[in-house]
């Protein structure tokens, strides 16, 4: 199986497992925890461009799971967490990964975000170096083994 399709295949995975435990999704931390990964996932190289950022934010308003939450609050929230990220990528990495640490009171909570991070992340079938990083590095904000996540 090319590479290409291993990415799609992890992203459909995970977005089909995400989707079974939608009811179980609708906690402030998961909501604040997913948007700093989505926000974390489309600055991994250190630089968010308008369509990137556009692109992200499409996904956000489309994925099933998010939509137990009110598209513009997570709107404001991605673009907060992006605008910290823009300013100055070290410092806001720091108060962005605080905000995925959210999360970490519930295991399967934590394990969602870090599926939601996998799903943008593969989403333009390119789950690449910069962006398994970040979410490797939110798999230590939240507890989890990031082989679990084949990370």
């Amino acid at each position: 199986m090319a590479l290409w399709d291993r990415i799609k295949e992890s992203a459909s995975t995970m977005q089909t497992q995400l989707n079974a435990k939608k009811n179980d999704l609708k906690s402030g931390a998961f909501r604040d925890a997913s948007m700093a990964m989505c926000a974390l996932v489309a600055a991994a190289d250190g630089t968010i461009d308008p369509s990137e950022r556009s692109k992200v934010a499409q996904l956000i308003a489309t994925n099933e799971v998010l939509k137990n939450f009110l598209a513009e609050d997570l709107q404001r929230r991605f673009e907060a967490n992006c605008d910290k990220l823009t300013a100055d990528f070290a410092f806001g990495k720091v108060s962005v990964l605080q905000e995925v640490a959210k999360a970490k009171k519930k295991p399967a909570e934590a394990r969602a975000v870090i599926q939601i991070g996998i799903v943008i992340g593969g989403a333009d079938g390119d789950f690449d170096k910069d962006e398994q990083g970040v979410v490797r590095e939110a798999c230590y904000a939240l507890d989890l083994p990031p082989h679990e996540f084949d990370l």
